[in-house]
């Protein structure tokens, strides 16, 4: 059972030990996308939700969720984020979503990345629901993953 990092020799979930691992650099991309009616995007273009600005909102929320990631994903661990940012690109029949995660630590920055995306989608969702009923969420993956030793 050693061949997968969380799980003792038993079986039993566990939380990775990272204390003998050196402090470096680490960051994390993640991409997202929200699928939305044309009339739905214009609304989002000319700010003109009933819930106001969408993608400002969409924008903290995915901030905040990085931050949390450790209160959402068990075994995650608590980290100190030295930089979260998000992204929007309004493309003909949605929104893409970038997140960019930076640490520098003993473990990897990419579930914070993916959460980031993910709530981030699921703001802009709950913003749109009144105007756009066909809504899909989709290709939530991570772009990429490094460390700078």
């Amino acid at each position: 059972m050693d061949n997968f990092s969380h799980l003792d020799g038993q079986g039993k979930a566990v939380m990775v030990d990272v204390f003998p691992k050196n402090i470096i650099k680490r960051t994390a991309i993640a991409y997202g996308k929200i699928i939305l009616k044309s009339n739905t995007i214009q609304l989002l273009k000319d700010n003109m939700l009933k819930k106001g600005d969408a993608l400002s909102v969409a924008k903290i929320a995915g901030i905040m969720a990085a931050k949390k990631t450790d209160d959402l994903i068990p075994l995650c661990h608590g980290l100190n984020l030295e930089h979260v940012d998000i992204e929007f690109k309004l493309v003909k029949d949605g929104v893409e979503i970038k997140s960019f995660v930076t640490i520098s630590g003993k473990t990897g920055v990419e579930m914070e990345a993916l959460t980031a995306v993910s709530v981030a989608a699921l703001t802009i969702y709950d913003m749109c629901k009144a105007v756009d009923k066909e809504m899909k969420i989709e290709n939530i993956y991570l772009v990429e993953k490094k460390k700078y030793e």
